[in-house]
């Protein structure tokens, strides 16, 4: 693996940024789960006031909910049954929401709650809803406070975790940097609390596929994500040329620090230009509404030249997905190549796929238009 030390690392990409995704654990948010830390809160809202005065752009994705709800409902435990956690999500939601908007009003600044789901990004149009509606908030010089909205979706609390959450929303609003704060002082390359010659990796290629088996499980039983979501929060920004730093939340001036170019913690650097807003969203899709395979020519095609996706191509259909859903596009072995918006629904591709352009209006009776995926609507996998 190629990484640097620290003493030769170059400054903080933070420096450079001008818009930021930060995200605070549940740990640190709620002090290890005895609920809502106010003076971290505070603190962070200082050094974003600051930020914002220097020009950045600063989004807010805070864990937290369930752990304060947990408390305030008693309950010394992290509960396993659905509606049990759900219920702790609506009574820590509101002890969340004040905290943050006591402390950032005590700052002059204007904050807003938004609540969103993998669903919310996984459907086009909700997902140019919530990137419109963030982008205003930008505008108007609001600091938008992020969380799941774990009260009514249950597969976002038994799967989700705000490490994806978070490398989500960079590529919505095309951050350049997503600040993922943690009690950890970044990533190790094994264990610290089990080894003792585990050491700092200051700085590595996001996608470099040995981070990963560095990364261990979550750290405490507040949370539901560990070093391992991060790893892999920070490959998910990488694809939209977005870079990660891994730091502890809780040292002082983290973010002030990072931004004066100063190295703390794990940056884990983006090895791709910046991916049109609509190619960042079909590449992380999270739920595709169906799937198509294709022969090998075709495959080859796309591969070697950015073709678009004819019909003749095709040569399987999956799923019932309508048109301009993103549907994903594999070979003949099984693998991912692309994934794009279909310009037709499943069942007039079953139609019209092993045949040619010139054939699909005497086939439908009209014709969209003469590939099954654009090159345009389509990011390679």
């Amino acid at each position: 693996m190629n990484t640097v030390s620290e003493s030769s690392a170059a400054a903080s990409v933070v420096q450079q940024a001008r818009r930021l995704i930060i995200k605070a654990g549940s740990s640190l948010v709620t002090n290890e789960g005895r609920g809502v830390d106010h003076h971290a809160v505070a603190r962070w809202a200082q050094q974003i006031a600051e930020l914002r005065a220097a020009g950045k752009d600063v989004i807010l994705v805070s864990s937290g909910a369930i752990a304060e709800g947990m408390r305030r409902l008693g309950w010394a435990q992290r509960p396993r049954e659905m509606h049990q956690l759900q219920a702790a999500a609506a009574v820590g939601q509101m002890g969340l929401a004040q905290a943050y908007e006591t402390a950032f009003r005590a700052r002059g600044l204007v904050v807003a709650q938004v609540l969103l789901t993998h669903a919310d990004l996984a459907d086009r149009q909700r997902y140019l809803n919530a990137r419109t509606t963030l982008l205003t908030l930008l505008e108007q010089g609001v600091v938008p406070v992020i969380n799941e909205n774990d009260t009514v979706v249950t597969d976002e609390i038994k799967f989700g975790d705000n490490d994806t959450l978070g490398a989500l929303v960079t590529n919505l609003v095309e951050g350049d940097v997503l600040i993922i704060l943690t009690d950890q002082a970044g990533l190790y390359s094994a264990d610290p609390r089990k080894q003792a010659d585990a050491r700092l990796i200051a700085q590595a290629q996001a996608e470099d596929p040995a981070l990963l088996a560095m990364a261990g499980g979550a750290g405490s039983g507040i949370g539901t994500g560990g070093m391992a979501t991060k790893v892999t929060a920070a490959r998910r920004a990488a694809r939209s040329g977005a870079h990660t730093v891994i730091a502890s939340g809780r040292e002082p001036d983290v973010l002030l620090r990072l931004a004066r170019g100063e190295r703390i913690g794990t940056q884990l650097l983006a090895g791709h230009a910046k991916l049109a807003a609509r190619k960042q969203w079909m590449a992380d899709h999270l739920q595709l509404r169906g799937w198509v395979k294709v022969d090998d020519g075709a495959a080859q095609r796309l591969r070697g030249q950015g073709a678009s996706l004819l019909p003749v191509g095709v040569i399987e259909v999956h799923g019932d997905f309508e048109r301009g859903d993103v549907i994903a596009v594999r070979d003949a072995n099984g693998q991912e190549v692309a994934r794009g918006l279909s310009n037709y629904a499943a069942s007039q591709a079953r139609r019209i796929m092993r045949h040619a352009s010139s054939d699909i209006e005497a086939i439908l009776g009209f014709c969209e238009e003469p590939e099954l995926i654009h090159r345009d609507n389509m990011v390679l996998a």
